[in-house]
């Protein structure tokens, strides 16, 4: 991925998607499937310049972050958060892409197991 990478790249592989709304998160560009955010910039201070927020199960996190903490990282504020830190100045083409992807299934999930709010 080239190193200007930006939040155009994941609106643009996200859109891609079925059911899913480019809007905000924490006053942050985000993509959400069925209200469920499940990439967006990281807004905490602790998190480095044009870093994405992904969701995805601690396992999955974990796994990225020792295979390659050069482009995955955590900050004390996500720890216990699912998702992980990912500097998009050098996360691979393809690697993003099945980031945004598997993100999209994790909350898919989770969104399909939410009790539908009634009025």
């Amino acid at each position: 991925m080239p190193r200007g990478t930006t939040f155009t790249a994941v609106a643009s592989i996200a859109r891609r998607l079925p059911d899913v709304e480019v809007t905000t998160a924490y006053g942050q560009p985000a993509v959400k499937v069925r209200g469920k955010m499940f990439a967006c910039m990281a807004a905490h201070r602790s998190a480095e310049p044009n870093t994405l927020a992904v969701m995805m199960d601690f396992a999955s996190r974990d796994a990225l972050i020792e295979d390659d903490p050069q482009t995955y990282y955590l900050k004390p504020h996500y720890v216990n958060y699912p998702c992980v830190l990912v500097r998009l100045s050098r996360v691979r083409a393809d690697a993003l892409q099945d980031l945004i992807a598997g993100a999209h299934r994790f909350m898919s999930a989770k969104a399909k197991r939410a009790p539908i709010k009634r009025r």
